[in-house]
């Protein structure tokens, strides 16, 4: 595909059929080189290939084959009614964490009148801005300890719309960005921590792509973890809710900590896969 004119007579639905070819070969899924054909062709596939876009396309198909995960070569990615741009410095979102934001939103919904939300940790901010897009009357603080993952929340944010109105974006870490007048007041706190364990071996799309601050968080995977149960519930309302993502192998003793806490409803919920996922606790 390197001829100029071979370039202006390609459409966008022949050139996919090769890219596919280039992915199999290197072990990717077809549908991966699906998503980047139509991502570039805004889903015009019977348009013709400009110069320029198939420059881009090599570039493109170049970093794949490398090893950098698509949600990255492309620059954004879908998480729940958002679309996410996302790098280097922030988590991929994951199926697992539209999961777990819907279970927060169903927390949510047990309360009523004007809710204030905490996303600590929020990366991209996925958890934290679908809690301020999905409902009205929520107020969202999205916090995070990296300022880089702060900027690409931030770049998020500004895509919003509206909702944008009623988020607060704070560095910090864990509950230590966070006002201290707002003790007490939170409806819901939610995170997607670092749960990996450090001596995890992880795969390499992960390893050598992923920011490791926002993974991995001890010899078990669970400081960041036991921080969030053992601090939440000053922070929460009464009746207020903390709901946490994490490993499955971490949940039972993590439901245990909390009830020995003090928490009520401790609860375990699973992910799509039917394993178990999330951590849900209310304060009496």
């Amino acid at each position: 595909m390197s001829d100029q004119n071979a370039e202006q007579t390609v459409s966008w639905r022949e050139l996919r059929k090769e890219t596919t070819q280039r992915f199999e070969a290197a072990g990717l899924p077809e549908a991966e080189a699906r998503w980047l054909i139509e991502d570039l062709a805004d889903g015009l596939l019977d348009d013709l290939i400009t110069e320029r876009s198939m420059a881009r396309h090599d570039d493109l198909v170049a970093r794949r084959l490398a090893g950098e995960p698509l949600q990255y070569v492309l620059g954004h990615w879908p998480f729940r009614t958002l679309d996410l741009m996302v790098d280097q410095r922030v988590l991929i979102p994951r199926p697992e964490t539209e999961v777990v934001a819907g279970y927060a939103l169903e927390e949510l919904d047990r309360q009523s009148g004007d809710l204030l939300v905490a996303d600590l940790g929020t990366g991209s901010g996925a958890l934290g801005l679908s809690m301020a897009s999905e409902r009205t009357n929520t107020k969202v603080w999205c916090t995070d300890f990296s300022a880089d993952a702060l900027a690409v929340a931030r770049a998020n944010l500004a895509g919003l719309g509206r909702p944008a109105r009623r988020v607060t974006l704070a560095q910090g870490s864990w509950f230590a960005a966070l006002p201290d007048d707002l003790q007490g007041s939170l409806a819901l706190v939610v995170s997607n921590p670092p749960y990996v364990a450090a001596t995890a071996d992880l795969p390499a799309e992960v390893a050598d792509w992923e920011p490791a601050m926002a993974l991995t968080a001890g010899s078990q995977g669970t400081d960041d973890l036991h921080h969030l149960v053992d601090h939440a519930q000053k922070w929460l309302a009464p009746g207020g809710a903390l709901v946490l993502e994490m490993s499955p192998e971490q949940t039972i003793p993590l439901a245990d900590r909390a009830t020995a806490l003090g928490y009520t409803e401790v609860r375990i919920r699973p992910d799509l896969t039917g394993r178990s996922r999330a951590l849900i606790a209310q304060r009496p």
